[in-house]
Parts: C-alpha cells; sequence; structure tokens
C-alpha cells in the first residue's frame, strides 16, 4: 500500500473528496465520496477495495460524517467485496447510497448481495450505466441511476431512459456535465439530479491523523471474533491506543448511531456503538489505515490520560470521565487542533466538554494541574493541586503508557 503523506513529526495527512450532487433547481441534496490519496490529487487514483475503506474509516473517524456531509446523504462507490458481504458495512443506512461499480461484474452473489443490502434498508445506485452490461439485473433493487454524459455513449440515451422510467423509484444522476449544453440535455429529459464539473469540481477534505497500531487492531479483531467476547478487554484494548480511542469516540458519535446520547466513558461508547459495529470497524481499518502513528507520540498521550486517572479521586471525578479527558487534551494538538474544537466534534457529556473548552468545573481543575505539572510549573501548581505524591503517580502513569 502507498504510504500516507505526512507532516514533520510523522503523523499522517488523510483526505476525502466530496463531489457535490445538485437536483433540477440547483439545490445540493447529496455529495459523492471519493478517495484521494494526496491532498493535490484531482482524480481517485484508485477504485478499489482499499480505495473504499480508506473514504469509509476516514468520513466516519477521521472526520466525522457530520463534518463531511452534513444532513445530506453521501454517495460510496462499492467494490464487490462489499455487495457481496465479504467486507463489512459499519454504518446505519439512513444517510448512504451505496454505487456499484460500472466495473462490478453482476452474477448471482452480486445480485444476492445487493438484495440483502437493500432489505436492510440500504439505497443502491448503479454507476455509469451501460445498456447491456448486465447491469440491469440490478434495476430491481436500485434507487438511483448514474448516467456519464460526457464520456459514455449516448446513442442509446433514449433508450436507457425508457428502460430506467419503467421502474418509478428510480431517480437519475446524470454526470459528467462539463458544458451548458449538457446542462440544457439534463432539462430536456427531466433528469432529476445532477453533477459536474459545470456546477462544482470535487473538494478534497484534510486532516491530520492518528493512526492505531496494526497489532492492536489484529488483536481487537481477535478478542471480538471469540464466540463469547470480553467487553472489559476490548476496553482495555481501546483504551491502549489513543487513535483507536477517537475512531470509537467519532464513530459513535455518528448521527446514525445514537444523535443524542452524550457519553462519559469508553465502556458506554462501545456498548452504544454495539460489538459487532466495532468488530466492523476494526476489520475495516486493517484494510484501510496504511500507516502506524508514532510510538513516541502514543506514550505521552497515554500518560497524560492515565495521570488525569490517577489524579481522579484527588479531584473527586469518575476515572473513566478523567481518561477520556486527558486523552482528548493530549490528542488535540497532535490533530492539530485547540481541545475546544476536537470536544465540540466528540459525544461528550456536558461537564467533560465545558473542561476542555473552558477549563471550568472539577475536570478542568483536573487537566490544569496535569498541564502545569507537566510544564513544570511549580508555583502554580502549589495553587491547583493539595494531593501527595504527584511524582509517584506520575512514574506510575508512565510505565502504564509504556505496556499498554
Amino acid at each position: 500500500m502507498t504510504q500516507r503523506p505526512t507532516v514533520a513529526d510523522g503523523t499522517p495527512f488523510v483526505h476525502v473528496a466530496r463531489q457535490p450532487i445538485f437536483d433540477s433547481t440547483g439545490d445540493v441534496v447529496a455529495y459523492e465520496l471519493l478517495f484521494r490519496g494526496r491532498m493535490d490529487a484531482v482524480d481517485a487514483e484508485a477504485r478499489d477495495s482499499y480505495a473504499t475503506s480508506q473514504v469509509m474509516v476516514n468520513t466516519f473517524t477521521e472526520f466525522g460524517v457530520d463534518e463531511v456531509v452534513g444532513d445530506r446523504i453521501c454517495f460510496i462507490n462499492l467494490t464487490r467485496e462489499f455487495l457481496v458481504g465479504e467486507l463489512p458495512l459499519p454504518f446505519a443506512p439512513d444517510q448512504m447510497v451505496l454505487e456499484v461499480l460500472e466495473t462490478v461484474a453482476v452474477d448471482d452473489d452480486v445480485v444476492k448481495g445487493v438484495a440483502t443490502l437493500v432489505e436492510s434498508g440500504y439505497r443502491i445506485a448503479l454507476d455509469d450505466f451501460v445498456l447491456g452490461s448486465g447491469h440491469e439485473r440490478l434495476l430491481a433493487y436500485a434507487s438511483y441511476l448514474k448516467l456519464d454524459l460526457l464520456s459514455g455513449d449516448l446513442s442509446h440515451l433514449d433508450q436507457i431512459v425508457e428502460l430506467c422510467r419503467a421502474w418509478p423509484g428510480i431517480q437519475i444522476v446524470a454526470e459528467g456535465i462539463e458544458t451548458p449544453d449538457l446542462l440544457k440535455l439534463c432539462d430536456s429529459y427531466g433528469f432529476e439530479l445532477r453533477q459536474g464539473y459545470v456546477l462544482s469540481r470535487p473538494q478534497t477534505l484534510t486532516t491530520v491523523s492518528l493512526s492505531p497500531s496494526r497489532l492492536r487492531q489484529l488483536e481487537l479483531i481477535g478478542v471480538l471474533s471469540a464466540p463469547e467476547t470480553d467487553i472489559e478487554r476490548v476496553r482495555e484494548i481501546v483504551t491502549g491506543d489513543p487513535a483507536l480511542t477517537i475512531r470509537v469516540l467519532r464513530a459513535s458519535n455518528s448521527a446514525m448511531v445514537a444523535p443524542q446520547t452524550r457519553i462519559s466513558s469508553i465502556r458506554q461508547a462501545i456498548v452504544m456503538l454495539g460489538l459487532d459495529q466495532i468488530r466492523q470497524w476494526a476489520m475495516l481499518m486493517a484494510v484501510a489505515d496504511a500507516a502506524d502513528a508514532t510510538e513516541a507520540q502514543m506514550i505521552e498521550v497515554l500518560t497524560h490520560a492515565r495521570l488525569c486517572v490517577n489524579l481522579a479521586p484527588t479531584f473527586d471525578v469518575d476515572p473513566d470521565g478523567a481518561f477520556v479527558a486527558g486523552l482528548v487534551a493530549a490528542v488535540a494538538p497532535i490533530l492539530g487542533m485547540s481541545p475546544t474544537t476536537l470536544a465540540h466534534h466528540l459525544p461528550l457529556e456536558a461537564d467533560i466538554a465545558a473542561a476542555l473548552s473552558r477549563g471550568v468545573g472539577p475536570y478542568g481543575r483536573l487537566l490544569r494541574t496535569v498541564e502545569v505539572y507537566q510544564r513544570g510549573d511549580l508555583a502554580e501548581l502549589a495553587a491547583t493541586y493539595t494531593g501527595a505524591d504527584l511524582t509517584g503517580k506520575m512514574i506510575e502513569a508512565m510505565r502504564w503508557a509504556r505496556i499498554s
């Protein structure tokens, strides 16, 4: 796999591109999500299972789907492996449209897989539909049919439109609209949805990523694949890797999981997502991740979070909440964010979020104490901490971080 571009300290960038899909009045109603290996890439460069896995992982666990598409639906290209169930779809169907790529050979297994996805509530789009390609077998399951007006063969356009209109539940998405004449063609045929450069080019979104340890991912998959899963062991593995922790928090923040639920512990986030979805995300991450985060960064973040846990009784706060607060505070600068910004994108309980954004409350005092201790400001530390053996608690945190 191609190594991700990195910033100076070795932390990788991740990218996802989105191209708007408009209705006939010019309103954006959806986005197609596209793979980008580089920030300056203008084309997908890859449309295989690795590319699809990266788009999913980046959208849901690096950015957060609400940041990428808001409340609009998103179209994601799927390869055969996803359609027949060999690779998982670890998200609910509400906001998603699954595009069957034109390169997929439609056989009985694909038809069966698509039927199962539709029964589960997913909507299907047939990408770059070509008459006689065999994709006619999927028309009964499709909600959208995409026609390439720029590169496609338009000699059979009337026949394709007539065939499509025989299925009232299908909307036509005209793509490749790069000239005003093609836009007029959409109007003349009454195509419901439109996509192309004359309307809007794809926009590449970029953020800094912390990639989970491959060993942790494989360990997590193994534990989750056991006949009887120990949820406490799952929690230990997730909390032992800051990148996994942030990804679980972001996945649990998906509007398709539990939009009104705020969490105060990693265990709560795991329970809310469910072990099946955690397993599916872990499998998808193993396919998608091309680089590991630096060990030094992980140890620093874990030490910070563990020290917060060790000091939790002094500040009369929940140790699980202290771990979450400490981890988010330590991860934010590595991701190029403020704790306020990162907390805004995570489903944290109000007191933890307030501590991260405004430094208030007992969690805020805890975070401030850890910050001034690690900075070596003894004068301010004396004003914020009245407990004993802070050095011993720090040594224990460092030891725990190195063996986690």
